[in-house]
C-alpha cells in the first residue's frame, strides 16, 4: 500500500477542507471486507499530527460499518498517529469480542441482549450505549418482479416464519392484487444469525428472534444478498437499505404496509418504502431502527479513545447521510454527548 491514503486525499481526491467525502465513498466502504478495512487503517501516512497516538479496534455490525469506517477515516486524517481499524464480523460476534476485551468499540445494529450483558459483567466490562444513526431494513426484489409491490407485516410474517408453507409467489398472492402472481418457487436471502439485522428483522416480522424459515440463504455480507437478488427474478431478500441505494439499477424495493401499527399520518400512503423522509419521520415501520456504538468505559481513560468517541458524536449526523444512513435528531445527539461526558468524568 505504500503511502496510499485510505480515501482520495491526494491533490485530485474528493476530500474537502471541511473533511467531507463524496457519497461514492460508501461503495468502497461497502465493497471491501472487514479485514481489508482494518488493513487500510495502517496506510494513512498524511494528515495532521495532533499529538494523540494509539490504536482503536472497532468491530461488530456489518451494516453500521460504512459509517464507523468513514468516521475513523476522518479522525485519522486529523490525528494521523492514531490507528482506528474497522472490521465487521456481525453484531453478535462483535459483542463476544467486546466482552472479552478484544476490541475497543462495538458497532451494533440492535441493543445488547441480556446474555451478552451478563457475559460483559462476568468479565468486568462496563459499557456505555450511544445511539449514532438511524437505518431501515429494506425488502429487496428483482427489477423484473412487477407483481409484488407491497406486502403487509402479517404477509411478511407468513412468508418468512419457520415452518411457512409458502413456497411460490402464487402461494402468497394477496386477494387485493390485480395481477396474477407466478407459480414459481421463491428463493430467500438475508443476513445470518450473527447479525443484528437478522435479530431485528425476525423479532419484528416473525415475532421472535431467530424465527425464520429453514430454506433461506443467510450471509454475513449484505453484498451477497444483493448478488443473489439481482441474479433471479424469483427472489426476495432483506438487508440494510443503504445497500439498495448503492445498487438501484440491479434490485428493487417491496413496500411495507403496517396495518396494525400506528397511523404514519395523512401525508403517507399505506404502502411505504424506506427513504430518508420516511425513516427520519418514523413512518417506515416496523423496519426503521436506531443503530448504536458501545463504548468500553475503562478505555475512556485513554485520551485518543475518548477524543475518538467525541469526534464520532460530533460528526455522525453528517457522515450518516454521506453513506446513505439517516441522521438522528439534534436532541438525541445532545443526549448522547451528555451521557459520554458524564462517563468521561469518571475516568479523567
Amino acid at each position: 500500500m505504500g503511502n496510499e491514503p485510505i480515501t482520495g486525499h491526494s491533490d485530485g481526491g474528493s476530500r474537502s477542507r471541511s473533511g467531507s467525502v463524496s457519497t461514492t465513498r460508501r461503495r468502497v466502504l461497502l465493497g471491501v471486507s472487514g479485514s481489508t478495512l482494518a488493513g487500510l487503517a495502517g496506510c494513512l501516512t498524511r494528515g495532521e499530527d495532533s499529538g494523540l497516538e494509539g490504536e482503536i479496534r472497532i468491530d461488530g455490525s456489518n451494516t453500521l460499518r460504512p459509517n464507523s469506517a468513514l468516521v475513523a477515516e476522518q479522525f485519522m486524517w486529523e490525528n494521523n498517529q492514531v490507528q482506528a481499524s474497522v472490521s465487521a464480523s456481525g453484531t453478535g460476534a462483535g459483542f463476544q469480542q467486546f466482552a472479552r476485551r478484544e476490541i475497543s468499540l462495538q458497532n451494533a445494529s440492535r441493543p445488547i441482549t441480556d446474555e451478552e450483558a451478563e457475559h460483559c459483567r462476568e468479565n468486568g466490562v462496563e459499557w456505555l450505549e450511544l445511539e449514532v444513526v438511524l437505518d431501515g431494513i429494506a425488502l429487496l426484489k428483482h427489477p423484473d418482479n412487477t407483481w409484488c409491490q407491497c406486502l403487509t407485516v402479517d404477509e411478511l410474517g407468513d412468508l418468512w416464519e419457520r415452518g411457512s408453507d409458502i413456497e411460490t409467489w402464487a402461494d402468497l398472492e394477496p386477494e387485493r392484487s390485480d395481477e396474477d402472481w407466478p407459480d414459481e418457487e421463491i428463493s430467500f436471502y438475508g443476513r445470518d444469525s450473527a447479525s443484528g439485522t437478522f435479530d431485528y428483522f425476525t423479532e419484528h416480522i416473525t415475532g421472535a428472534v431467530g424465527n425464520i424459515r429453514n430454506d433461506y440463504s443467510g450471509t454475513p455480507d449484505t453484498n451477497n444478498i444483493i448478488r443473489g437478488v439481482r441474479g433471479n427474478e424469483n427472489t426476495i431478500g432483506f438487508g440494510g437499505v443503504g445497500y439498495y441505494y448503492e445498487n438501484e439499477d440491479d434490485v428493487d424495493l417491496i413496500a411495507v404496509n403496517d396495518e396494525d401499527g400506528e397511523d404514519p399520518g395523512e401525508e403517507w400512503d399505506d404502502c411505504i418504502v424506506p427513504t430518508r423522509e420516511s425513516i427520519e419521520a418514523e413512518a417506515y415501520q416496523p423496519l426503521s431502527r436506531p443503530m448504536y456504538i458501545y463504548v468500553r468505559r475503562d478505555e475512556l481513560a485513554r485520551p485518543e479513545y475518548r477524543e475518538f468517541v467525541r469526534f464520532y458524536l460530533e460528526n455522525t449526523q453528517e457522515t450518516a447521510r454521506e453513506v446513505k444512513f439517516y441522521a438522528i435528531p439534534d436532541e438525541t445527539i445532545a443526549e448522547q454527548r451528555e451521557k459520554l461526558e458524564a462517563a468521561i468524568e469518571d475516568y479523567t
